[in-house]
């Protein structure tokens, strides 16, 4: 992705002290969707950084995960997969517990979400400890994708989330 993207996109990142709770910055993205030329580079700068050959499926976590996700798999031509938070889904669901910088939270996927080797790429907003993704990657594995890569619009770099991600490659549009 060019520099002058990264600097575009970073321009409609919003901080938030304080939220969800005190002592916590939050990366506000609404800004950024809600500017047409910022979300065209944002989707861009994620496709740009994946081999589209060498998946077939873009998965999303909720909710965030969404937005980029959806959008990302249009712009490829791919199918989209919803990791959901529990009670969601309406099939048969395999679930993870993961931990949060705040809490502890669950999120679940559809048993037949894919077939056994079918490439998925991960897609976040947001990659911050990494325990999100972590779960989510398991999840895939559990049901028989095989994970390429995970791709975020921001890495907080200082959590150093990428390493609970073992090999999967990760991608992100801007680092902080």
């Amino acid at each position: 992705m060019r520099e002058e993207s990264s600097l575009l996109i970073q321009t409609y990142i919003r901080d938030v002290p304080d939220f969800p709770k005190q002592g916590i910055l939050f990366k506000d993205i609404t800004p950024l969707l809600s500017n047409p030329q910022g979300l065209k580079e944002a989707i861009s700068g994620l496709a740009s950084k994946v081999d589209p050959k060498t998946f077939d499926l873009v998965c999303g976590i909720e909710s965030r995960g969404f937005i980029f996700g959806t959008a990302l798999a249009h712009h490829l031509g791919k199918g989209f997969v919803p990791i959901r938070k529990p009670g969601k889904l309406p099939w048969k669901t395999a679930s993870e517990s993961y931990q949060l910088e705040y809490g502890l939270d669950r999120i679940e996927i559809h048993l037949d979400a894919c077939r056994p080797g079918q490439g998925i790429l991960l897609v976040d907003d947001l990659l911050a400890t990494g325990g999100t993704m972590e779960a989510a990657l398991k999840l895939v594995r559990r049901i028989g994708g095989k994970a390429v890569a995970a791709v975020f619009v921001i890495e907080l770099g200082f959590l150093e989330g990428r390493k609970r991600l073992g090999d999967l490659p990760v991608h992100s549009l801007m680092t902080t």
